[in-house]
């Protein structure tokens, strides 16, 4: 099996999930022993990978099949060196929650489930693809296009509007944001401020967000 190059990392209640792209099969896998150490809230990596062999010899015994688990990946280790450990696939990770002893993992279940099928879910993902592929390496930072692009890139195939500049004037929780007839005035404005520090960088955010919201072509 090819070793896999991407990878990414979630969050569960500030633990880590480690996950590794798998280019054959075209899915994620995810470290089991982050899984369980972010169920069981365990600080210790060495303990939650003792529990999770634990877990898998128990759950065998018992006839729950976990999906393919596999020892040909290898995830960044507390020492900082890669190790192979076990990894499951999304029907894995589904399969081992819905199986934890005292129904600890219903909150990393339903998150799970969120991150993965729900709209915020999917963009996520997009946007975890987008900066894994380099393609940001190639848009011009700042710009409106770019803006438009990446909007494009993450809610594509989720929203209609996914790139496209707004033509009505949108607001929300009683904030107006730029009316449209002055916003393509305004976004060539935002388009020429100063991006050369850190704090000119978030105040052209800052802006730019107030102009044209998260939304870009739908009505309040």
């Amino acid at each position: 099996m090819t070793m896999p190059t991407k990878k990414s990392i979630r969050f569960f209640n500030d633990y880590e999930v480690r996950a590794v792209w798998d280019e054959i099969n075209s899915k994620w896998w995810f470290s089991a022993t982050d899984i369980v150490r972010a169920i069981n809230n365990e600080e210790d990596y060495q303990k939650a990978g003792n529990y999770w062999r634990w877990l898998k010899k128990k759950l065998t015994t018992t006839g729950v099949q976990l999906v393919s688990v596999t020892h040909d990946f290898k995830f960044m280790a507390p020492d900082g060196k890669q190790r192979a450990a076990d990894a499951l696939d999304a029907e894995g990770v589904q399969t081992l929650a819905k199986n934890y002893p005292n129904n600890r993992a219903n909150a990393f279940l339903d998150w799970f489930i969120y991150s993965d099928n729900s709209i915020d879910g999917q963009s996520k993902k997009k946007a975890y693809t987008l900066v894994e592929s380099g393609i940001l390496d190639s848009m011009n930072p700042g710009t409106v296009e770019c803006l438009q692009q990446i909007h494009a890139y993450i809610f594509g195939g989720l929203y209609d509007f996914a790139g496209k500049i707004r033509t009505k004037t949108i607001s929300k929780g009683g904030t107006v944001f730029c009316r449209a007839e002055y916003l393509m005035q305004n976004l060539a404005i935002i388009e020429q401020m100063p991006q050369n520090t850190f704090d000119e960088i978030v105040d052209k955010l800052c802006v730019s967000n107030v102009a044209v919201s998260i939304r870009f072509d739908v009505q309040s």
